[in-house]
């Protein structure tokens, strides 16, 4: 890993993703978690405010970059959960069969490499019955946009941690065997129109 993954990036990730408008679309979405509980891209620990400890059981942090692993340690300290950390990517989720309740998946798939992979071990490890809570940007709907989003996409990945703007996460996640239990697009205000269109809601195994 490079200078500026371990180093430099993390801050970057750090501070873009707690911009307000995406702390308020996270606090709309996580407290929803329960039970044994698994967040892909765990990050610095940006979620983990919104958990309610009267729900989770257990968190299983899943974050591959050692620089975000060490940004979040603070965060875990001071937090009321039980928590493991799983330092793999999210292709690699090393936990059993439907051994989760909850995975919570928030503004991480777009820099999954091989995300098909990544959400069918998410597919895999939730129990019948879990949920997938998630919140995620991805491919604008108006033409204009979605073309400087192609345009921008290859500039903007390797700056941005392999962060891909094309992609349209409600499609996946149906491609990946989850049904829609409840969804929300819209733009994000306040932000660049590029990388502001977003997904939220819930998803279950079918």
């Amino acid at each position: 890993m490079s200078f500026y993954d371990n180093h430099i990036l993390p801050h970057l990730i750090a501070f873009t993703c707690s911009q307000p408008q995406i702390m308020k679309k996270r606090s709309q979405v996580v407290p929803a978690a329960r039970g044994r509980v698994l967040e892909v891209g765990f990050g610095s620990g940006t979620n983990l405010d919104f958990y309610d400890p009267a729900r989770v059981d257990h968190l299983f942090a899943l974050e591959p970059s050692a620089g975000m692993r060490r940004k979040a340690a603070d965060a875990i300290d001071r937090s009321p959960l039980s928590i493991d950390w799983l330092d793999l990517p999210g292709e690699e989720i090393p936990l059993d069969n439907n051994s989760v309740d909850t995975v919570v998946l928030t503004y991480t798939a777009c820099t999954i490499p091989d995300a098909a992979a990544a959400l069918a071990q998410m597919r895999r490890v939730l129990k019948p019955g879990g949920q997938l809570l998630f919140s995620e940007h991805g491919a604008a709907p108006d033409p204009g946009i979605a073309t400087w989003q192609r345009r921008i996409e290859p500039v903007w990945k390797p700056i941005a941690g392999g962060c891909h703007l094309t992609r349209k996460p409600d499609v996946m996640l149906e491609e990946a065997g989850f049904r829609l239990a409840s969804i929300e697009r819209a733009y994000l205000p306040k932000s660049p129109k590029f990388a502001a269109f977003n997904y939220s809601g819930c998803a279950v195994p079918v």
